[in-house]
């Protein structure tokens, strides 16, 4: 059986209804496409925003995980795991060319050229303070040794505390101080030592740091962290590390004096008497300062800049991990900068605090 072809004039009929409905859908798109234009608005589906990088000196790496959880979960914006090691050794991954959208130091140096070269944005903001204390074991060989420093601690004469410091130094114990080139920990851990020296012992600020290295008492890691486990074991009798740090690792620690402890701001003169000299060069006593930049390698620089205000602004949590927030925040810079930390200093959250080292 055969189909009846259709007559001339149905197919004609056929053929224009089709050729309307094609122009009537070009019409159609190309509307759309015009109001898209210019409204603004696209109809392709935008990319999802890279995570935030960062590096944090390690003995405050849970401080920054909670302000960059705290960041993401305010702003949308996703952040990668934080990466942490000693402040000197972070910036020196960074300035070779490791990626990094934030930098959370523990020394303002770290930040600056001296460190990250030319990818130092010459700014930090600083965000709080910290202060040395030393950490003990509750081996027997410490014991009389701890004793000594708790009575310092609350007498806070000269006597006792040089009492302590001999004690501390002469060997019968094994003390903790990390990697001075790559953790500032273990820079003002000796730096702790020539002050000690100075303010206890007639002014002698060699007295007890060359006392430890003659007695070879002092045991050495990458950063303080890694010599926590070695305290805790009782393969080291003490350990200088941060106040904060000490607190998040619940050990027990000798509080020392704030002309000591590198903790007060107001002593910028006192602690820059010291200095310590290594590898990398001679490095000037200073208060202990928390502070975050932004590297110009920074491939995410305006979510960075955000993390930067909100850090100013929350800085206040920070005080349940030990430590002094800043009210208001500290700028440390040699250049203009960016628009955000200028509108941060308009608004009195934040304060100009002199040039970066």
């Amino acid at each position: 059986m055969h189909n009846k072809p259709l007559e001339p004039q149905k197919r004609s009929r056929s053929t224009l209804i089709v050729v309307f409905a094609v122009v009537i859908i070009i019409i159609v798109g190309t509307f759309v496409y015009a109001y898209s234009r210019g409204s603004g608005v696209t109809t392709s589906t935008a990319s999802a925003p890279s995570p935030l990088i960062s590096f944090s000196a390690d003995a405050y790496a849970s401080e920054t995980t909670a302000l960059l959880n705290g960041f993401s979960q305010s702003s949308g914006i996703p952040v990668a795991p934080v990466k942490s090691g000693g402040s000197f050794a972070d910036a020196n991954q960074i300035a070779a060319g490791a990626p990094d959208d934030v930098f959370v130091s523990v020394a303002l140096s770290a930040t600056g050229p001296g460190y990250l070269k030319n990818l130092s944005s010459n700014w930090a903001v600083g965000f709080a303070s910290d202060q040395m204390v030393i950490a003990y074991s509750n081996t027997t060989s410490a014991t009389g040794i701890v004793a000594e420093g708790n009575t310092a601690a609350e007498s806070n004469t000269t006597s006792d505390w040089n009492a302590f410091f001999t004690s501390l130094t002469a060997g019968a114990a094994k003390v903790g101080i990390s990697d001075p080139v790559a953790d500032p920990a273990g820079l003002r851990g000796w730096l702790v030592l020539e002050a000690a020296g100075f303010l206890y012992s007639g002014g002698n600020q060699g007295a007890f740091a060359d006392s430890l290295l003659g007695a070879g008492a002092n045991v050495t890691g990458a950063h303080a962290a890694a010599l926590v486990a070695p305290l805790q074991s009782g393969q080291i009798q003490f350990l200088f590390i941060y106040k904060s740090a000490a607190i998040g690792d619940h050990l027990a620690y000798i509080s020392l004096d704030r002309h000591v402890n590198l903790g007060d701001p107001a002593l910028g003169a006192l602690y820059s008497k010291f200095s310590y000299k290594d590898s990398a060069g001679v490095t000037t006593g200073a208060p202990i300062v928390l502070c975050v930049t932004v590297p110009l390698s920074s491939t995410n620089a305006a979510e960075a800049l955000q993390f930067v205000s909100y850090v100013v602004k929350n800085a206040g949590t920070l005080s349940a991990y030990g430590l002094q927030p800043f009210t208001p925040a500290r700028l440390y810079s040699n250049v203009t900068p960016p628009t955000s930390i200028s509108q941060l200093v308009s608004e009195g959250l934040v304060t100009e605090a002199g040039s970066l080292p």
